[in-house]
């Protein structure tokens, strides 16, 4: 099994016709993935290059297409406004890679997105890849393979590091989760294990943490208290100057 993304995943990509939504656009569909739309604003109308029809808004996409999540690569004066469309137009997740996003955007996106039952993961996220199945982001697809072990990362080159590290010795991935390293995020480290905690087909998990904020402490609480599945944890930044944080 995963967790937020598989077979059904139907996506929309919003900020397909700029470099990098178009990039990864292309990449997610080679690796299997239902890219069933585009969004950019007075775009609409026209197909990308792979066949992806594009549309003026999100809610537009979701009523012809039945896309029901969304991956966000707008830059970041626009990002938060891209999060709260998707989720006015009833985007069960959103996925936001876009980075820089100010610290009092994202307090207001998180109160709009909770009040319409939307999961956010990000933003500043590499994204969330179920092998086999479905990607979503800029993860490196060639990497992963099917298998027991979920990783939730605050860190997207040390999830890659890892993934590839486990590949490599034979042990695949259920899905491979990255919360992203900004302050304010959608998913935090807690609520990525509580996911990982229903999946009766993923049998431990590896955490990658960073320096900053008590996620981490919160975490190995969790995991002292009884957590069902076998757990280990890399923290990031013990070599940093003193009052530096990571991400």
């Amino acid at each position: 099994m995963s967790i937020l993304v598989d077979g059904e995943t139907r996506l929309v990509v919003q900020g397909i016709t700029g470099r990098d939504g178009a990039f990864h656009a292309r990449a997610m569909i080679e690796y299997g993935t239902r890219v069933v739309a585009g969004v950019t604003p007075g775009k609409g109308g026209r197909k990308t290059a792979d066949g992806v029809p594009v549309f003026d808004s999100v809610a537009e996409a979701v009523r012809q297409t039945g896309a029901n999540t969304s991956v966000v690569y707008v830059p970041a004066t626009f990002a938060a406004d891209a999060v709260c469309e998707a989720s006015d137009a009833g985007i069960d997740l959103v996925v936001c890679i876009s980075e820089g996003i100010p610290v009092r955007d994202m307090v207001r996106v998180l109160s709009f997105v909770r009040e319409r039952g939307t999961r956010l993961v990000g933003p500043n996220s590499p994204g969330v890849i179920s092998p086999g199945k479905a990607k979503v982001g800029i993860m490196p697809g060639e990497i992963h393979r099917p298998g027991p072990v979920g990783i939730i990362s605050r860190s997207g080159t040390l999830t890659y590091e890892i993934v590839d590290h486990l590949t490599r010795g034979g042990i695949g991935q259920s899905t491979c989760l990255g919360i992203g390293g900004d302050s304010i995020v959608g998913t935090n480290l807690l609520d990525a294990m509580r996911l990982f905690a229903e999946d009766d087909e993923t049998e431990a998990i590896v955490l990658i943490g960073e320096i900053g904020g008590n996620d981490e402490e919160l975490a190995a609480e969790m995991i002292g208290a009884g957590y069902p599945k076998r757990a280990a944890a890399f923290i990031a930044g013990r070599t940093a100057p003193p009052g530096k944080r990571m991400g």
